[in-house]
Parts: structure tokens; C-alpha cells; sequence
């Protein structure tokens, strides 16, 4: 029997948008949408996140939370994509997709420069929730790849999209707009249903 192909991720661009978002990051959160590629401190780059709702939400003493962010680094770099956590070494799942991350052991999120510059505003405020969370995660001693666990079940995965629903649902995000966000190239239809049962986000409504 032939070896089984596992299918490569295509990662897509981000291109500009017409018209005004119906669903708006909150007016505190001012990403600096014009850097060019390169690396930036987390605060920086993304002005305002320490005076979010979400980050006075984060587990744990504030100003540990707030020493954790200053410290934070973001690579914003050229190419398709949308963001993610910067692992020490990158995880043999990801390899065999095909995709080649940014590998450091300190605490980075590494983002698309076409997205920041592109994407929704309001999905990119609710993936860097969700990305600082597994940072926060991480600096718990929690493991954000855990092996032969399928990524609907990662209990810092299902926390973390817990988290940026619960935001999306306090600024009056409906169900059809969550279920767009949370559709993502590398998990099947059955994984992604069952991620959505996992987050409290019904298929249908």
C-alpha cells in the first residue's frame, strides 16, 4: 500500500477590504498598521491592548500580566498567514504540513504584515487575545502542542478560543460571524464542527 499523503496547508494573503466592518475592535485597541517587517515589542505594536477589557480578564496578578506583555516581542513578517505563538522548535506536525515557523525561546508572536495591515480589525483584536493567552499559558508550565491530541480537544486551545468568544460575544458578535472566524485550513469539517461544540458556538443561527 502506497504511503499516505498528508495534505500541505496553503496559507492565504490577506487583501484590503471595501466598505466599513459591520463588527469593530473596541476604539482602545490601536494596532499600528503601517510598520514595516521586523520585530517590535508587543505594546507597541499594538497600542492600547493593556487598557482592553480582556487583559484586565487574564488569569493570574495584573502586573504580572502587564510585566508578561512588556516583555512580549513581535515578529511581523512578509508572506500569507495570520499569527501565532513562536514555539522553541517547531512542532513535527507543523513540519509535515509544510509550514516553517519562527522558532525562539522567548516569549513572541509572530504576525502576517499583510493581515495586520488587511485583515478584519476585529478578527486580528481576537487572534492576539487568543495569542497572548498561550503565552500566558506557556509561562504556566502548559504545553501548547501536546502530542497526538487532535487541535479541537487541546484544552489551551479550546481555552483560549473560549476566551476570544466571550469577548466577541460582550461587543454583540453573532454566531454566523464567529463561525467564519473560527474556520480554520488545518483541522477537517468534523474537527471544526467539534470545535465549535467545544467553544459554545452553535452550527447554525
Amino acid at each position: 500500500m502506497a504511503p499516505r499523503t498528508r495534505r500541505r496547508i496553503s496559507l492565504p494573503t490577506a487583501v484590503p477590504r471595501s466598505g466599513v466592518p459591520v463588527y469593530r475592535a473596541p476604539t482602545v485597541f490601536r494596532p499600528d498598521r503601517a510598520q514595516p517587517a521586523g520585530r517590535y515589542p508587543l505594546l507597541e505594536l499594538f497600542r492600547g491592548f493593556e487598557r482592553t477589557v480582556p487583559f484586565r480578564k487574564y488569569a493570574g496578578e495584573d502586573g504580572r500580566t502587564l510585566r508578561i506583555a512588556r516583555a512580549t516581542t513581535v515578529y511581523l513578517n512578509d508572506g500569507p498567514g495570520w499569527m501565532y505563538v513562536a514555539p522553541r522548535r517547531t512542532p513535527r506536525e507543523v513540519r509535515r504540513a509544510g509550514f516553517r515557523m519562527v522558532e525562539t525561546p522567548d516569549d513572541a508572536i509572530v504576525v502576517s504584515r499583510e493581515y495586520l495591515r488587511n485583515g478584519p480589525p476585529l478578527d486580528v483584536y481576537l487572534d492576539l487575545i487568543h495569542e497572548f493567552l498561550h503565552i500566558l499559558q506557556r509561562h504556566q508550565g502548559r504545553e501548547l502542542w501536546p502530542a497526538r491530541l487532535p487541535y479541537a480537544d487541546r484544552p489551551t486551545e479550546v481555552e483560549a478560543y473560549s476566551f476570544s468568544v466571550a469577548e466577541a460575544r460582550r461587543l454583540g458578535v453573532p454566531n454566523a460571524y464567529l463561525r467564519k472566524y473560527l474556520r480554520v485550513p488545518w483541522i477537517s469539517r468534523a474537527q471544526f464542527r467539534h470545535l465549535l461544540q467545544n467553544v459554545g458556538v452553535g452550527v447554525r443561527g
